[in-house]
């Protein structure tokens, strides 16, 4: 799990995190023997679980193999496109976004290699849909992890939760690619997956997937972890050592400091103005302020003024549409296109997707009651 662009991001972003805290450590120097209750760590732990499962996964270079040979099959620009959004999408739904782009974007990369690809736009495309699968399964993406462990909802209820804006978003994605990307004629050369596949760690890792997924929704994830970190150690240390653990302590910080941030006077009074207790109002306050603090933040922060988890999750998961700052998805998928990433044509797509996708899930909040 590592790329150049995208471990400088989250340098970037970790070392942000840490002046913030020096910060308000300043201000409030008697809060810090308290800052490990602020944080959520069964979230963390559930996560740490997660990226090292799919970490295996991926070192064992199965799904890229198959990706290869199945885009090998393709013969148009719009079928590939579907194919790229679809699989980011399911991806993103078991995987979490991050590890789908992962996946998905170096293969993007690859097939450009051998044929005329508008790979700015494919990216962009990518990201959407990354933002798309992961709103649905409370393993998608990190705020996902955080609601679903801090409000004790079971698995299939939140994706029950999540089913509606899900479908709209989807929807949405399809109308959009069919406008962006035509059914012209497209000839791929492309290698059918030469390089090996780690059975083993492949089988190992995907059959510990489930199992852990249950501990977390019995809440046992931390000794589920435990057992893993045990597991790896002793069969495959190299996986370990491409574990992002700075990613662990940017979540770590992020609860840290937007609860400090959040039990600020200015902060408390602001947010009163709001009224969260209603849906439709936290749902655009997630949505908005997801697109200048990014909606993990967002998350962790609205969290402490609502224990309406479901409304929560529908704005900061459509907050990741829009502005690239609104999730770390659209930073990791453009760091990791490099030279051939383009902020103008993500955004030229992003935003009017957030206006769509999110104005249609506000409509049905309104329909439905939820106002």
């Amino acid at each position: 799990m590592s790329a150049p662009g995208y471990s400088l991001r989250r340098d970037w972003l970790l070392w942000t995190l840490v002046g913030a805290l020096l910060l308000l450590s300043a201000f409030r120097p008697a809060a810090i023997r308290d800052y490990p209750l602020l944080v959520d760590w069964p979230t963390i732990e559930t996560l740490a679980g997660l990226l090292l499962l799919t970490s295996g996964i991926e070192a064992s270079g199965f799904l890229h193999k198959l990706a290869a040979r199945i885009v090998g099959h393709l013969h148009d620009g719009r079928s590939l496109a579907l194919f790229l959004a679809g699989a980011s999408m399911v991806l993103a739904a078991g995987l979490t976004n991050d590890i789908a782009l992962f996946i998905v974007v170096p293969l993007t990369l690859t097939l450009a290699s051998y044929a005329h690809l508008p790979v700015a736009r494919l990216v962009a495309f990518e990201a959407l849909a990354v933002n798309v699968g992961s709103m649905l399964t409370p393993i998608g993406n990190p705020q996902n992890i955080f609601l679903w462990q801090s409000s004790g909802v079971h698995f299939f209820g939140f994706m029950a939760a999540m089913l509606v804006p899900t479908l709209i978003a989807t929807l949405c994605l399809l109308g959009f690619i069919f406008a962006a990307f035509r059914a012209r004629p497209l000839t791929l050369v492309t290698a059918a997956g030469d390089a090996p596949v780690d059975r083993r760690m492949l089988l190992i890792s995907a059959s510990l997937f489930v199992p852990f997924i249950v501990a977390a929704d019995l809440r046992y994830a931390g000794y589920a972890l435990a057992a893993l970190v045990i597991l790896f150690v002793a069969l495959f240390r190299a996986v370990l050592h491409r574990f992002d653990w700075p990613l662990l302590l940017v979540f770590v910080l992020m609860f840290v400091d937007l609860r400090l941030v959040a039990s600020l006077p200015p902060v408390t009074q602001a947010l009163a103005r709001v009224d969260l207790s209603q849906p439709t109002h936290l749902y655009l306050a997630g949505a908005l302020l997801s697109q200048f603090i990014s909606n993990v933040p967002t998350t962790i922060l609205l969290a402490n003024y609502s224990s309406d988890w479901q409304s929560l999750a529908w704005g900061v998961d459509m907050g990741g549409f829009g502005l690239a700052v609104g999730s770390l998805a659209n930073l990791i998928a453009l760091r990791l296109a490099g030279p051939r990433a383009n902020m103008a044509a993500f955004h030229a797509w992003a935003a009017p997707f957030l206006l769509l996708a999110g104005g249609l899930t506000y409509i049905w909040m309104l329909v439905r009651g939820g106002g």
